[in-house]
């Protein structure tokens, strides 16, 4: 049996579906940013710094485990309910309302007792963002057909790019409203955006007969190759994580300018924001497994060069193909990996695929945090 997920839908991508999604995605990315400005203070200013290990190693096993099981609460709910939305709107709700109760303990200013509810918001705020996400994301399926897959994720990482190179304004604009304010918008912004995939999915669903065609387990299906896209995971998380931990320090050291390292690395966000529609040429013609794997190899080579060269050229031309490369790896991943998947667990391997993307990262913050423990 063929191990694609077939779905009868016309040849072109479902735009307002997908930019939907698109506006999902570009919430949590905000949420994440948020959540990465505010918790140190938060943990600061209610006398919480002795927990920031603790927090780093839970939100580890959060984002690691918890992708999985939301996935496979999706493939149930698309089982029995006829989609996966309602995991969706489950996780999307539960993030808003943590969203909010945190903005009104900041706003309380709680006491000596009920600050206590602080470090249990921020474990529930992580869960609740992994429960939805992965399922979400997963949704892409629907609304793209199969070849044009890396075309809608060029649009993800023009997203999340964009985003992410606009972070300094976005930590600035954060700074001014306030904490309180920040999670009653991040909050907001994470149901409007729900609500809006909700919406036009199920207006896209209403038109093919109000569900997911139906996918069942068969006796000739084998179990999906977890281990490989669980490893295709790593590899692209690897490669974000790089970017965002370790390519700072060195381009701050050995670029000019006047600018952080954090600053500076923008513009590797920028080309691969700027260069992600033009990947899905290459991908297109000469298929996901091969451009994926020349982008790892360019990747490596690119990371070597900039781990170990002083050389000030050499150094703004290796970024630069890093930037390429980068972007060739993260619109065909999440393909692969799903193209990899059987049928009836596909959200679930979406799940496994973000698991392994959020371990690397996980694992170089505890790295990090350790020596202030020591």
């Amino acid at each position: 049996m063929n191990n694609t997920f077939v779905i009868e839908k016309p040849g072109t991508i479902h735009w307002k579906q997908l930019w939907s999604l698109a506006a999902l995605y570009g919430s949590v990315v905000i949420g994440w940013i948020a959540y990465q400005n505010y918790q140190p203070r938060l943990l600061e200013k209610f006398e919480f710094k002795q927990f920031a290990l603790p927090l780093l190693i839970a939100q580890a096993i959060i984002l690691v485990a918890t992708p999985p099981i939301a996935g496979r609460m999706g493939d149930r709910y698309r089982k029995t309910k006829g989609h996966r939305i309602p995991i969706i709107m489950a996780g999307m709700s539960f993030a808003a309302m943590i969203f909010m109760a945190v903005a009104f303990t900041l706003f309380s200013n709680p006491g000596e007792v009920f600050k206590w509810i602080l470090p249990v918001l921020i474990i529930l705020w992580l869960i609740a963002m992994s429960i939805f996400t992965s399922p979400a994301l997963s949704t892409i399926e629907l609304f793209t057909p199969v070849d044009e897959l890396p075309m809608a994720m060029a649009l993800l990482t023009i997203v999340a790019n964009l985003l992410y190179s606009l972070e300094p304004v976005i930590v600035d604009i954060i700074d001014f409203v306030g904490a309180p304010l920040t999670f009653v918008a991040g909050g907001a912004l994470v149901f409007a955006s729900g609500y809006a995939l909700r919406s036009t999915s199920l207006d896209l669903f209403k038109q093919r007969g109000g569900h997911e065609p139906a996918v069942e387990k068969d006796d000739n299906n084998a179990a999906s190759p977890y281990g490989k896209i669980f490893v295709l995971g790593i590899a692209l998380g690897i490669a974000t994580t790089v970017i965002f931990n370790f390519f700072p320090d060195i381009l701050e050291q050995h670029l000019p300018g006047n600018f952080s390292g954090k600053i500076k690395i923008v513009g590797i966000l920028i080309i691969s924001a700027c260069s992600s529609f033009f990947m899905t040429i290459p991908v297109n013609r000469y298929g996901l497994r091969r451009v994926l794997m020349v982008s790892i190899g360019v990747l490596g080579v690119s990371m070597l060069v900039i781990f170990t060269s002083t050389s000030m050229p050499v150094l703004f031309a290796a970024v630069a193909i890093y930037g390429i490369a980068f972007t060739a790896f993260s619109v065909s991943a999440l393909p692969l990996a799903m193209e990899r998947s059987f049928a009836y667990e596909k959200v679930f391997c979406v799940g496994i695929f973000f698991s392994g993307v959020a371990l690397p990262d996980s694992v170089v913050n505890i790295l990090q945090a350790l020596p202030q423990y020591g």
